[in-house]
């Protein structure tokens, strides 16, 4: 199988968020509608010293995210008709609409929340613009978009050579095995927590 992937640069991600305009303006997608995510993270305060100025130890970063299409995808193994399918030729996962009931168990179950229900009540994801040609080649917008090229998309084996495995970013495990691999922002180390979750949680 050849497993298509991300590697999301956190180091040089401005969080401008092209990327998921990208992904919305194609997908023809409405707020809050979204198929990729901006996740920003962050800690730190400003702190008063003794002599009345202000210091800073806050900090931000950020990890645009869309479905990390699993190796184990929590989607598939909990849909209750069958209708999420992990396609073993590309390890693209999609939604077969003719069997979707739009129950929504896709979305609870994964851990990056990242099925959405549109207006026809089923479910909808990222097919990493796989439906664009007959011959099923992916080809997503949203790396194309991006203006520092903060996202890098290809073949999992081959970004992984190049970058190592890390799938791990502020509270977003690996319980799913997820094909991406995350570099590392220079403040990650300092934890953070995530600052837009309203955002990101649907």
């Amino acid at each position: 199988m050849e497993q298509y992937g991300f590697y999301v640069n956190t180091e040089i991600c401005t969080g401008c968020k092209a990327c998921m305009t990208a992904c919305f303006d194609r997908n023809d997608l409405e707020v809050p509608q979204k198929f990729r995510k901006v996740y920003e993270f962050g800690g730190g305060a400003w702190e008063q010293g003794a002599d009345g100025s202000f210091a800073t130890t806050a900090f931000t970063y950020y990890a645009s995210l869309t479905c990390c299409h699993c190796d184990t995808p929590a989607c598939v193994a909990k849909c209750p008709t069958g209708a999420m399918l992990k396609n073993t030729e590309t390890g693209i996962v999609s939604i077969d609409k003719e069997i979707c009931i739009g129950c929504m168990t896709c979305e609870t179950s994964c851990p990056y929340n990242h099925p959405v229900k549109l207006e026809d009540n089923l479910a909808h994801k990222c097919v990493l613009c796989s439906d664009e040609n007959d011959e099923g080649i992916p080809d997503p917008v949203c790396a194309l978009a991006c203006p520092v090229r903060a996202l890098e998309f290809g073949l999992m084996e081959d970004l992984r050579s190049k970058y190592g495995d890390n799938v791990k970013i502020g509270d977003l495990g690996d319980t799913t095995s997820p094909n991406v691999v995350i570099g590392l922002h220079r403040d990650a180390s300092k934890g953070g927590k995530r600052l837009n979750p309203l955002e990101t949680s649907h």
